[in-house]
């Protein structure tokens, strides 16, 4: 079936209010959903396969940016998906800044069932715990690709992934690392079946993070919450608490920084045995 091609200039469209509405996490959920800025990200989603349900773009385009643009909207409307041309007042009304981005989209949510986690050998994943801060998430997100980690597990009452701050921050990872979810029963049941080893950070850890061996099997890098850290009861399921250790004055790191650290520790050690491509 073929979308719908349509121009729209009315901020009080019934196609832009919905859109308009998937600001708020329970109507994501309802519909399940997210939008997505840009047109690179937008084209990354597109060729990864994701299911586009509604593609906006402005109606001024450079000339250098129309053929581009064009060209997504005609994939996009092939696979059955809307195209909506619209003003700017529009676009910054969908975004809610003033230099809104010329190309948005409605993008259908992907999940990986918490059973399909089975990692490789040298597998590496993150597992965060009641993250708070989207621009954080979608970091961590963006950070676990650039490391080359296999996905990304959400535990608990960690904020939305696909929150509009979030997704911005992914720089379009988001599209590229599979994203799991599961809760803390869940989770406790799914690690005692993981193959590998499970290292999380603590302030009270036991261990210099660059001492634990993350050679030759999979790793699980569990981070907890920005204010309060991992809980005992995930501590207690971790192989390894790892403590990073600082020099200046500082007593603590942004989770999103740590993460990083942690993530490419883990990785330098991997690389012994499997290198990066070029």
């Amino acid at each position: 079936m073929s979308g719908l091609i349509k121009e729209i200039t009315s901020t009080a469209n019934p196609l832009i209010k919905e859109i308009r509405a998937l600001a708020m996490k329970k109507n994501r959920d309802a519909s399940n959903t997210f939008i997505a800025e840009g047109l690179k990200l937008v084209t990354d989603a597109v060729e990864r396969g994701w299911d586009i349900r509604t593609l906006v773009h402005g109606r001024r385009l450079e000339d250098d940016l129309a053929a581009r643009v064009e060209a997504l909207a005609a994939k996009v409307h092939a696979r059955g998906g809307n195209v909506l041309q619209v003003s700017e007042k529009v676009l910054g009304a969908i975004s809610k800044r003033d230099n809104p981005q010329i190309v948005l989209a409605v993008i259908e949510q992907n999940w990986m069932p918490l059973d399909e986690v089975k990692p490789s050998r040298s597998g590496l994943w993150v597992a965060l715990d009641r993250v708070r801060d989207p621009g954080n998430l979608g970091t961590i997100i963006r950070t676990a690709d650039a490391a080359g980690a296999d996905g990304v597990l959400l535990i608990g009452a960690t904020t939305d992934p696909f929150a509009l701050e979030a997704v911005r921050a992914t720089m379009g990872s988001i599209f590229h690392l599979p994203l799991a979810r599961a809760s803390n029963e869940q989770f406790l049941k799914w690690r005692s079946n993981w193959p590998g080893i499970v290292v999380g950070t603590h302030l009270s850890g036991a261990v210099d993070h660059r001492t634990i061996d993350y050679q030759d099997k999979p790793v699980m890098i569990l981070m907890g919450n920005e204010q309060q850290g991992l809980p005992d009861m995930l501590a207690r399921e971790c192989d390894h608490l790892a403590l990073i250790a600082m020099d200046g004055a500082a007593d603590s790191l942004n989770l999103a920084i740590a993460t990083g650290i942690m993530l490419f520790e883990a990785r330098r050690h991997a690389l012994i045995l499997e290198p990066l491509n070029d």
